[in-house]
């Protein structure tokens, strides 16, 4: 048996999106129902839909940015209770019993884990994501909105906000620490935001400095455009940490000579091509080249659990369910300021 809701849909790669419905299945012992308030639009969702990062399941529902309230819950749930503010993030199971899940890595199940859309629940089920009024996911991947986060900017913290939180954390953001934030779009935002709030000293590297003024709202004590080829060179050496959240091709061997000594490049953008670098960037410096993949359930309660402590919060645009193509193009044109958000209630099939 299963329930049909409204959903944003999208049917093939070429096709609009179009207001439907989507089936969820009944509630299971260890399920959640979880009313969506608003859902976050990534760049993921993009690159996914267009297939440009391989073929995709249609018809889809996109999403793994989700903010809700718990409306039902299975007979043997104990985490939460109808009526409490909760989200979902880019994963919706994984086995449970492997290493990387007993340890809190369920994004690295051996057995793999399953994520929100384009994706097969281990039953076979298609796993369709947030673009919708109401999702079930098993409880272990529902996490405890704080009630400091409202619902519509909590949204993009289930994978923006991960996904700058964990590298940060990982590679000793922190007093003391220069760190730069390489782009400044919806994960770069966040990136500022939580560096400066862990208590580093933050700069903004972006193409040009007409997001000056944000940057150093949201915290960066410095900004400075690569569109200045002198950039780098008077920033050799400077930093600790460098985060880049861009997806487009970058001269690595230059960023790595803004890393000092021992310091860190961690890429969390995925460029569609394969990227170059000489080696000898990174041994003249005993330096680190490395990726970050968004973060298991703990550390993503724990990014939630901090962002609510220091009144962290993404800023967000909200548009309304017939407004997802326009906001798709906007967000690669780099036309958004910073992240938008779906608001759920609009959608209304016919």
């Amino acid at each position: 048996m299963t329930t049909q809701v409204p959903a944003i849909l999208k049917d093939s790669a070429d096709a609009p999106f179009r207001q439907g419905l989507v089936e969820r299945r009944d509630l299971r012992p260890d399920d959640v129902r979880i009313d969506i308030a608003y859902a976050g639009i990534c760049h993921s969702d993009i690159h996914t839909v267009r297939e440009e990062w391989g073929p995709c399941i249609f018809p889809i529902v996109t999403g793994h940015e989700i903010a809700g309230v718990v409306s039902e819950i299975g007979s043997e749930v104990t985490k939460f209770k109808v009526g409490d503010h909760v989200g979902v993030g880019c994963l919706v199971d994984s086995c449970g019993e492997c290493d990387y899940c007993v340890k809190g890595s369920e994004n690295f199940c051996e057995k793999g884990a399953v994520g929100t859309y384009n994706s097969k629940n281990y039953d076979g089920e298609i796993a369709q994501g947030g673009y919708s009024q109401q999702i079930i996911v098993t409880e272990r991947f529902v996490l405890r909105i704080p009630d400091a986060i409202s619902l519509e900017v909590a949204a993009p913290l289930l994978c923006a906000g991960i996904t700058l939180y964990t590298p940060l954390k990982r590679w000793g953001a922190g007093p003391g620490k220069k760190v730069a934030i390489v782009g400044m779009g919806g994960l770069g935002h966040m990136g500022v935001k939580i560096a400066a709030a862990m208590g580093a000293d933050v700069t903004v590297i972006s193409q040009t400095m007409s997001k000056e003024e944000d940057g150093r709202a949201f915290g960066a004590v410095d900004y400075r455009a690569t569109e200045d080829g002198s950039v780098f060179k008077e920033l050799r050496n400077s930093f600790d940490l460098i985060v880049c959240t861009v997806s487009a091709d970058l001269p690595l061997d230059k960023y790595l000579g803004m890393v000092k000594p021992f310091g860190a490049l961690v890429l969390v953008g995925l460029p569609e091509k394969p990227q170059n670098f000489q080696v000898f960037s990174l041994i003249m410096g005993d330096k680190v080249l490395t990726g970050s993949n968004i973060g298991g359930i703990p550390i993503t309660q724990e990014m939630l659990d901090f962002c609510a402590e220091h009144d962290i919060a993404p800023t967000v645009e909200t548009i309304s369910a017939d407004e997802v193509d326009a906001a798709y193009d906007r967000v690669v044109a780099s036309k958004v300021r910073y992240r938008f958000v779906i608001d759920t209630s609009t959608i209304a099939p016919e």
